[in-house]
């Protein structure tokens, strides 16, 4: 196995020292500057293709552009990035599931049926809260 090309992939998931937590007068974590710690985001991959299953869109994305790029200009990419910026900033109020359609619709997910389809459910969403609070921190008037 090339470990130099797992090496490099692994960097960026690699904890740097002088951005972990802060430590206190009595050597403990400062929680409240700091927020609490997870151990999740400090583990590395167990797996070689984890990293690669966590940054697929991404790099399908990154191909997609590359190829559009070299077949049409430069223009291309960019107004698709445009397109997909403000598609993104279409939403419905923050207490409301949005579906981002538009955006889906950018992308061509919109033909096929996938896990978030099925198993996403607005109604079993656990983000429930005040709306007239939730529209104040959205404005920034809280």
């Amino acid at each position: 196995m090339n470990t130099r090309g797992l090496r490099s992939q692994l960097k960026d998931s690699v904890p740097v020292t002088g951005m972990g937590p802060q430590v206190g007068a009595y050597g403990v974590q400062d929680t409240l500057r700091s927020g609490f710690s997870s151990v999740k985001n400090e583990l590395l991959p167990s797996h070689a293709l984890e990293l690669s299953e966590k940054n697929f869109q991404l790099n399908q994305d990154k191909m997609n552009f590359s190829t559009l790029r070299n077949i049409q200009g430069l223009h291309a990419p960019l107004k698709l990035q445009m397109e997909y910026r403000a598609a993104r900033q279409i939403q419905r109020l923050p207490f409301l599931q949005s579906s981002h359609l538009a955006l889906d619709t950018l992308k061509g997910n919109d033909e096929s049926i996938s896990f978030e389809d099925i198993l996403n459910d607005p109604a079993q969403s656990e983000m429930v809260g005040e709306p007239h609070i939730m529209v104040e921190y959205k404005l920034g008037l809280m």
